[in-house]
């Protein structure tokens, strides 16, 4: 089994990436996905969310309103931290279970982390390959306001909360440019993904 570890900042293409590694072949686990897994309604990760952040991150449906929650963390460092340390605790239990049942299946799989926290969380080490899909911080706010219609300070204080280009550069083994199109980066997904597949061959 080969393990990636992939990661770039909010809008930087991360996520046409991991679609792209998946139709390649690989086995796709998405920290994101596993994130909201974790405190979905019943969970002991969701009382703890609605314990520390109050009913106020609750929606009318009882499920977390995420766009509240984000609004609370996003603007006090102390409150990001509170979520993370309830959070990413559940979100590497569930990966790692999702990673023994890819192994299990095939143990020549090759299975990808799609961790937008990677270098955050000290997590780098963690693979023999790291990915990094880079664009510069200002194209990634303005992608989130024309794309997703956020307000632009949100978007900065999104973009302000991750680790900057230069450390998560300095983590990585492979740097993906995200400034094109979408067409443009999975070629480069395709190119990365022949030159591992020769390095494996090599290996075996």
């Amino acid at each position: 089994m080969q393990r990636i570890g992939l990661t770039g900042g909010i809008a930087a293409g991360k996520s046409v990436v991991a679609r792209r590694f998946t139709e390649l072949g690989a086995v796709v686990i998405d920290a994101d996905e596993l994130a909201r897994l974790a405190v979905r309604p019943g969970t002991s990760g969701y009382d703890e969310v609605v314990g520390a952040f109050g009913p106020q991150v609750v929606g009318s449906d009882g499920a977390l309103d995420r766009a509240a929650l984000g609004r609370m963390v996003f603007a006090d460092e102390a409150a990001r931290r509170r979520l993370e340390a309830i959070v990413h605790p559940q979100v590497r239990r569930l990966a790692a279970e999702r990673e023994a049942a890819a192994a299990a299946a095939d143990p020549a799989a090759v299975v990808v982390h799609d961790i937008p926290l990677l270098v955050e969380t000290g997590q780098a080490d963690s693979f023999g390959v790291v990915v990094v899909v880079a664009a510069p911080a200002a194209l990634r706010v303005d992608r989130l306001v024309r794309l997703r219609g956020m307000p632009r300070p949100d978007a900065q204080a999104r973009v302000a909360a991750q680790a900057s280009d230069d450390e998560r550069e300095a983590a990585a083994d492979v740097v993906l440019d995200g400034t094109g199109t979408d067409d443009e980066l999975r070629a480069q997904v395709d190119a990365l993904w022949q030159r591992l597949a020769e390095e494996r061959a090599e290996e075996s």
